[in-house]
């Protein structure tokens, strides 16, 4: 099996209910605080009785401005503010040409969708509906105003898959880079809680009554490693599949991880740290605890879910991030290999390797 070419991180922009940053967030998984509980959504009031982890209440007119303000929603927002972080760290040419996103996400908005779709039915007439908000409704919207806000003109990719869709997107990007389709991207995970999304897990029973909810986003800003010199990170190698009905989630994920080690040129020896699945269900965790046990052992675990709770296609950039943050604590890092593993209710799993630089 051929070794992957290395794709180097060179900013990250992080907005989790830690607060902003990556410092934030390290504090936090350091001290075992956990994120903040109180949503700043608009449907704020109209949440069930779950627990929650929601971003800080933040200045975004500060952020963006009124006029840029007015033509976003929230999840655009999210977004487009931690592309500016992770930009402003990256620090990259003025060639946007060659520069896009690859954003994952669940299905975008789901309060503007519903917003939307409501307003078809209780206003007087359909075109009384604002149209300001009918370009926000489609799942592409926020990777959309990231790129026209920062410039961003090259490729420009939307990634759904569950709570695998941060690793695709992942994935996207080396893919892109790799075949000369983009020289720079910005590529990560974003999810919006909001009163219709929180009803939704409540009503499906699918995490327990404890576990918390959550929201957040993390960008990173990534590149063909060849043309940097002081990276922050490297993404090695990132494997996804489907684990089928004859194919436990466990033993999906274990042949996930080998293949991604081998693609990487590193052993199970050498994985200083695996940032898990934030999810409290019970039978993904057994899946990946068995998965972990088969392939790299007992490295320590670094498990976002007090933080950040389940951000589901977010998840995974927010593990990333977590990783990275841990290491940004430890001067003794350097060169650490880690892991981000993903295990979802719909068969996806996945891996993706990290060195830190």
């Amino acid at each position: 099996m051929s070794i992957a070419s290395p794709v180097a991180v060179t900013g990250c922009g992080v907005l989790s209910p830690a607060g902003t940053g990556l410092t934030a967030l390290a504090d936090h998984l350091a001290d075992g605080r956990t994120g903040n509980s109180e949503p700043h959504t608009p449907d704020a009031s109209e949440f069930p009785p779950h627990p929650v982890r929601a971003l800080p209440e933040l200045d975004w007119d500060a952020h963006l401005g009124r006029k840029g303000r007015r033509v976003m929603d929230r999840s655009a927002a999210i977004g487009v503010v931690a592309a500016e972080l992770a930009l402003a760290e990256a620090n990259w040419p003025d060639e946007p040409t060659t520069s896009g996103v690859a954003l994952g996400t669940a299905a975008g908005s789901l309060r503007t969708q519903i917003a939307v779709t409501q307003d078809t039915l209780r206003q007087d007439l359909p075109y009384l509906v604002n149209p300001a908000q009918i370009p926000n409704t489609v799942m592409n919207s926020t990777a959309g105003h990231i790129a026209i806000r920062h410039q961003l003109k090259g490729v420009n990719a939307t990634l759904s898959g569950g709570a695998a869709s941060s690793l695709l997107a992942f994935r996207y990007a080396r893919m892109a880079i790799a075949l000369g389709r983009a020289d720079r991207l910005l590529a990560g995970g974003v999810e919006e809680l909001s009163a219709p999304y929180a009803w939704g897990w409540r009503q499906a029973e699918l995490l327990p009554a404890t576990a918390p909810m959550g929201e957040g986003c993390a960008l990173f800003a990534v590149a063909d490693a060849d043309t940097v010199e002081q990276p922050v990170a490297e993404l090695l190698a990132c494997e996804i599949g489907l684990a089928g009905p004859r194919q436990q989630l466990g033993d999906g994920l274990a042949v996930r991880i080998n293949r991604a080690l081998q693609r990487s040129g590193v052993t199970a020896e050498d994985v200083d740290a695996v940032a898990v699945t934030a999810s409290r269900n019970s039978g993904l965790a057994r899946a990946e605890q068995r998965a972990l046990g088969a392939t790299v052992g007992e490295p320590r675990r670094i498990d976002t879910s007090a933080v950040v709770g389940d951000t589901y296609s977010a998840s995974g950039a927010l593990q990333l991030a977590a990783l990275l943050a841990t290491w940004k604590r430890e001067e003794s890092a350097a060169g650490a290999i880690g892991l981000v593993t993903t295990v979802g209710l719909d068969g996806n799993v996945g891996c993706l390797v990290v060195r830190n630089r």
